[in-house]
């Protein structure tokens, strides 16, 4: 009995060691490394902070696992392309990391090529590098940051220029955040995004916020179509771009034609563009576009808002659809603001609204309320000479224009409750120079046989002066802020009660807005 019982008692033993052994082993082996490269390294190192790799050739070589991180040598410049593939692969919990150690940031200089490539995997983090190439014009054929076929990828505090691509592309993937990425002096864009045609789902779940796009001129490759686009997002759904400023972009593009924009998107369904500056883009000579946000061809139940856009050489806000592209519906703009937007374009004016399909099917419903549109040097509403569209509702707007406020041809939208306001003439719209005897004879402006238009000064402060360049002071510009006591604040149309709107209830300025407030901010 004694040896039955012994006997056991060693199996039991033996096994439980040989389990505590491969828990031990498979725990190891789950361990995550940190790899360290440092210029002064070696290759043939241990890849750790005392005895750190020299290369990333050294870090395209091995297998990296779920949990590890790669850090880079701040203020050191490595050189080549770092690619990563399916065998590089993190988990929800234990994603993969490459960034910089130390004061500052490491740079990747990617010389003619790519500085990062990231094709088929998941759970990956990239940050506080900054990402250099040879220049958009002097050899440089390829982009900032690549992802393909990726999901879960975070990408924050990347600075990143001097490619002729993107600074920042995002092809087919979905679940990825972008956060604090300068991209400048690139050439299609400072940051794009953009799913297989024809599927806006294949491209999904999109956030970048708090990035600045600037000076992204143009690429020389591209002659058939737009480049120099601050933010352009396409092909894709599900798709937020917030706290991002866009400027000086566009100025090379090397074509005449559809132009670069700040901040827009094409092909793309449930967008939302939100406390936002677009300011100063340009275009090419005779371009259409160069201006500062776009709904372009395509895009279905998107929404702009709060965003300040002034002196793009392009429209403020442009309207826009293009042969070819899928139907453009149920769109809002609200709680905006133009100042002195498309003076340089064929736009002449703060929104401009163009439909080359000369079909209302494929270019209906937008709501554009509770937007002040300002323009000492142009129109407010500019229509291209193909604009056929139905059920393009105004309510609640403030338009001022320097003569005429409108430019084109109005046909069958609705106006009501907007206040219009002419710098030179007070009021013209059409060669009337009377609110009433247009509203009569336009049947603009009236609702249930009553006038619900206003021609009245707004009597803005700061009209035309605005210098603000960074998102934060957002919530205190008040250079376009209804007075007290204004008519303006009371007196326009309870858009919920009468046609079931959710406006949204704040304006421009993250303040309680006034349920019959005309205008952006109060």
């Amino acid at each position: 009995m004694y040896v039955v019982n012994f006997n056991l008692f060693c199996v039991t033993s033996l096994l439980f060691s040989m389990e505590q052994t491969a828990a031990q082993t498979q725990k190891k082996a789950l361990t995550a490394r940190a790899y360290y490269l440092d210029t002064s390294g070696n290759d043939s190192n241990k890849g750790t902070k005392n005895s750190p790799w020299k290369t990333i050739q050294k870090i395209n070589s091995i297998l990296i696992k779920a949990g590890d991180s790669v850090m880079l040598k701040a203020g050191q410049a490595f050189t080549g392309t770092l690619r990563l593939d399916a065998s590089c692969i993190g988990l929800s919990n234990k994603p993969v990391l490459f960034t910089s150690y130390g004061k500052g940031k490491a740079v990747i200089n990617a010389g003619n090529a790519s500085a990062i490539l990231i094709e088929k995997t998941k759970f990956i983090t990239v940050r506080k590098l900054k990402l250099a190439g040879t220049g958009r014009k002097d050899g440089n054929t390829g982009d900032g940051i690549a992802l393909a076929d990726c999901s879960n990828i975070m990408l924050s505090e990347l600075e990143i220029g001097g490619f002729r691509n993107s600074g920042v592309l995002v092809n087919s993937s979905s679940d990825i955040r972008i956060t604090e990425v300068n991209a400048h002096d690139n050439g299609f864009a400072g940051i794009s995004v953009s799913g297989k045609y024809p599927s806006k789902k294949s491209c999904s779940n999109i956030y970048i916020g708090y990035c600045n796009a600037y000076n992204n001129p143009g690429s020389p490759a591209i002659l058939d179509n737009h480049s120099g686009n601050g933010i352009v997002a396409g092909i894709c759904n599900k798709l937020t771009i917030e706290y991002c400023t866009a400027t000086n972009n566009g100025w090379d593009m090397p074509r005449v034609g559809n132009g670069p924009v700040g901040i827009w998107c094409y092909e793309a369904d449930s967008v939302i563009i939100q406390h936002c500056i677009s300011y100063r883009n340009k275009t090419s000579a005779g371009g259409d576009d160069g201006g500062g946000f776009d709904l372009d061809g395509g895009v279905t139940n998107s929404v702009v808002q709060y965003c300040l856009s002034y002196e793009n050489q392009g429209s403020g806000f442009g309207i826009f659809q293009y042969v070819g592209a899928s139907a453009w519906h149920n769109n809002t703009i609200r709680y905006n603001i133009s100042e002195n937007d498309g003076t340089v374009s064929p736009a002449g004016a703060g929104i401009y609204i163009w439909n080359s399909s000369d079909d209302s099917m494929q270019f209906n419903n937008c709501s554009f309320y509770n937007n002040t549109i300002y323009n000492s040097k142009g129109a407010a509403i500019s229509y291209a000479g193909q604009s056929t569209r139905k059920g393009f509702l105004f309510y609640n707007n403030i338009f001022v224009g320097s003569d005429s406020l409108l430019k084109g041809k109005r046909t069958n939208d609705t106006f009501l409750a907007n206040n219009w306001w002419s710098l030179k003439s007070k009021f013209n719209i059409e060669g009337i120079h009377d609110l009433n005897e247009w509203a009569k004879k336009s049947g603009q402006e009236m609702l249930a046989g009553k006038l619900t238009g206003w021609n009245t000064d707004p009597d803005f402060k700061g009209a035309g002066t605005t210098t603000i360049t960074s998102v934060p002071g957002l919530k205190l510009f008040d250079g376009y802020k209804i007075p007290v006591g204004s008519r303006l604040r009371q007196n326009g149309l309870e858009l919920k009660r009468l046609f079931g709107i959710e406006t949204g209830s704040v304006d421009l300025n993250g303040q309680l807005a006034p349920v019959k407030g005309i205008g952006a901010c109060f």
